[in-house]
């Protein structure tokens, strides 16, 4: 195969990468912020807010959203303390006394001068007005004695033009510096050329050659080179706001100071009238622009029309970077974040972190954990929510641990028939090993490390899987939680949904014959998936409709006839509401016997299928403890009434229990089981 040589020359160059993120950069670690998010989620957030949240705060070396918006309050603090505007009224001043000076100067050391001359010169230097605006108008018409004098005068015509121009035109005042009588003319031609296109395009006419020649003729004017006329509109306006910003925040004196001062620039009104034409223009056809605020500068270093100009504009992108940080507008994202913005107005340090957090949230979603539904709000996605289910469950384990449940559950699917699943084998695990999964497992961890040789494979404890395998005894499991604005008020409903979801981990791992539904109960019932019920929001309204909740588990026991039903209800208050034949649902506290009957009714029912009923009780209440007590006699059940950090090892312990047959579900074994520390 022919092969080509290449080698560097003279005309090749190494940089900065520039083309976007680093594509040799190492893989976004996650591992941080799952953690985090997770313990929010099952604090109560939802995962869009947790993951919020998390961009919010950062991580342990990672800066949040609000390091950043803490950076850029800072940073307009800064500009608005540090400066003033009285900056080019001072420059007049100082260039004006110092006209003065040199003019009392050259008086004094004329000895041709006529003295009646030097008296009049004199008296009119001697009697200036304060005003600087006033005085330049009053010199307009004097007799320079002194060459030096009359140059600095003329700078103050100069200084004023030149100021005027960068307000609309970043940068004129230094363009202008020591311009000539041709680079005026210029000038002046390039605002009447300006004009003529903004008020045609006002118009509604077809300005695109007109900005064509426009460009062609005057571009270097322009240094954003904009395309078209809506971009040269856009950047004018924005410029010409924030001078407008900035003659809000003056004082009147120092606006009628300027005013009276502008009509000096370059020694003439065309000027300012031409660049009035131009704001007039530019406020009609950019009306959302922000041409009414104003800023407090209670700074100490003075602030030139130019300059003082683009600081308005500086505080403008700072404001847009604070919404964009703050995140709370609606349809907001990562991807506002506008990252050149941020590197103008904090460095490249805050761009760089702005960037690995959009990154974070990109990796974030590409893994599997997180996704966007269909409203746009994010959402934990099955892979998050087995993971956060196997640590809840770990955490079960420990809290039975000495006890018979906490056998059971490591034992759980380790009888009876094979499932056709495999897991990875855990210490302790007596299940046949799956052959040739352990060896594919090996030969490709042998292959992905490029250490495969002819002396055969080499298993690693890491390698082993082992066939899953279910008990025979089928179960049909209702799992009830009530979902009450009461459970969120006493601290009850973060444990409910950790108990919910290490069941449902629990079960759909080890228990796959088994059938699970999930029931949440306020002012009606309704059947919830696991990532539903996790990112669940506590609503304030009144209601427990055990009465809905216990028709849905029975239908669900109906569809699963062969399989043996487990009720499992978890509430911590009486029922205060029922369905009504039509379907509406009746409201009554204290509880109406009505509503009382309607709810035994359907737990009868649920007798009569041959459910195993256990219900856990929150809290102390005497009437709650009172009508639990004698539900579950009604029909043989169970009463749990656990401390909230024991209720998913309570509710797993008893799912594991009854699952083994009405003969173990009262054994003097079960009852030890839950019957030290739960308050039975």
């Amino acid at each position: 195969m022919a092969r080509t040589n290449r080698r560097l020359t003279h005309s090749s160059r190494y940089g900065k990468y520039a083309g976007g993120p680093d594509p040799l950069a190492p893989p976004v670690d996650i591992a941080e912020a799952l953690d985090a998010i997770g313990e929010d989620v099952m604090a109560g957030y939802s995962p869009e807010r947790a993951m919020r949240e998390f961009l919010r705060r950062g991580g342990a070396d990672r800066p949040g959203l609000d390091d950043l918006a803490r950076r850029v309050a800072e940073r307009r603090r800064e500009l608005t303390s540090k400066h003033n505007l009285d900056g080019t009224l001072q420059e007049i001043r100082e260039l004006l006394d110092k006209a003065v000076r040199a003019e009392r100067a050259q008086l004094a050391r004329d000895v041709d001068l006529d003295d009646v001359d030097r008296a009049l010169a004199e008296m009119q230097l001697d009697n200036l007005p304060a005003s600087p605006a006033a005085a330049v108008s009053e010199l307009g018409s004097y007799d320079w004695q002194s060459a030096e004098a009359r140059a600095d005068f003329e700078k103050i015509k100069d200084l004023l033009g030149r100021e005027m121009l960068d307000q609309r035109f970043a940068g004129m005042k230094t363009a202008l510096e020591n311009a000539t009588e041709d680079d005026r003319a210029a000038i002046t031609e390039m605002l009447n050329d300006l004009n003529d296109l903004l008020e045609a395009h006002g118009r509604g006419e077809d300005t695109t050659a007109q900005f064509e020649q426009f460009m062609a003729k005057h571009g270097q004017n322009f240094p954003e080179n904009p395309a078209n006329v809506d971009e040269l509109l856009d950047s004018l306006a924005q410029r010409a706001a924030a001078a407008q910003r900035m003659r809000n925040s003056m004082t009147e004196e120092q606006r009628n100071e300027l005013d009276a001062l502008s009509q000096q620039a370059f020694g003439s009104p065309e000027l300012m009238q031409s660049l009035s034409r131009l704001d007039g223009a530019l406020q009609s056809l950019r009306p959302g622009e922000d041409w009414g605020g104003g800023e407090r500068m209670d700074g100490t270093d003075g602030l030139g029309l130019g300059d003082g100009t683009g600081v308005f504009q500086d505080i403008a992108d700072l404001d847009d970077l604070s919404e964009q940080l703050s995140q709370s507008y609606a349809g907001s994202g990562m991807e506002d974040l506008d990252l050149d913005l941020l590197a103008r107005q904090l460095g490249d340090e805050a761009r760089t972190d702005a960037r690995a957090l959009q990154q974070l949230e990109k990796a974030l979603r590409d893994s599997g954990t997180l996704k966007r539904g269909t409203d746009g709000s994010l959402r934990l996605t099955p892979k998050a929510m087995r993971q956060l289910g196997k640590v809840l469950l770990r955490d079960v384990a420990e809290r039975m641990s000495g006890h018979q449940g906490a056998r059971d559950l490591r034992r759980a699917g380790s009888a009876g028939e094979r499932s056709g699943a495999t897991r990875e084998w855990n210490f302790g695990d007596t299940e046949p090993w799956d052959v040739t999964r352990t060896i594919t497992n090996a030969i490709t961890r042998i292959a992905g490390q490029g250490s495969v040789t002819g002396s055969g494979v080499r298993i690693e404890i890491g390698d082993v899987e082992v066939h899953e395998t279910e008990a025979r005894t089928q179960a049909c499991v209702a799992l009830l939680v009530d979902t009450s604005f009461s459970m969120a008020m006493d601290g009850r409903w973060v444990p409910m949904k950790r108990t919910a979801l290490a069941l449902h981990t629990l079960i759909s791992t080890r228990f796959r014959g088994d059938d699970l539904t999930l029931i949440g109960f306020g002012r009606h019932a309704q059947e919830l998936d696991i990532e539903q019920l996790t990112a669940l929001d506590a609503a304030y309204e009144k209601g427990t409709n055990l009465h809905h909740a216990l028709m849905l588990a029975n239908r669900h026991f109906r569809r699963n006839p062969t399989a043996q039903p487990v009720l499992l209800i978890v509430t911590d208050g009486e029922p205060t509401s029922h369905i009504e034949p039509g379907g509406e649902v009746y409201f009554r506290y204290p509880p109406d016997p009505l509503t009382i009957a309607h709810s035994v009714r359907e737990l009868d029912g649920s007798m009569r299928l041959g459910a195993q009923t256990t219900f856990f009780r929150l809290g102390d209440d005497a009437g709650l403890a009172r009508f639990i007590d004698s539900m579950a006699r009604r029909v043989g059940g169970t009463v749990v009434a656990p401390e909230l950090d024991d209720l998913g090892a309570a509710v797993v312990g008893s799912y594991l229990s009854s699952r083994q047959g009405p003969a173990s579900a009262g054994s003097g074994e079960f009852d030890g089981m839950f019957g030290r520390g739960w308050g039975l």
